[in-house]
């Protein structure tokens, strides 16, 4: 099961930008994940096709399972 970290952010068109991270530590530290956000918004790290991120939204871990089918 592949687990993925993603941070989301509201851009100067107050539209959403997710960054996905690959294979987050457990268990994830919220206070850090809160501090990189704040720090990625501060030091404009990014920038969106809606320009900067403005502000934080969210932060939650996805995990995916897959299946492989067998086809004749």
């Amino acid at each position: 099961m592949a687990k993925t970290l993603e941070l989301q952010f509201i851009n100067e068109q107050d539209k959403t930008v997710t960054i996905s991270l690959d294979s987050p530590k457990e268990p994830v530290d919220s206070a850090a994940v809160k501090a990189a956000m704040d720090t990625v918004i501060a030091q404009n790290i990014f920038i969106s096709n809606g320009g900067d991120f403005v502000k934080k939204k969210g932060a939650r871990i996805t995990e995916r399972t897959s299946s492989d089918i067998v086809l004749p």
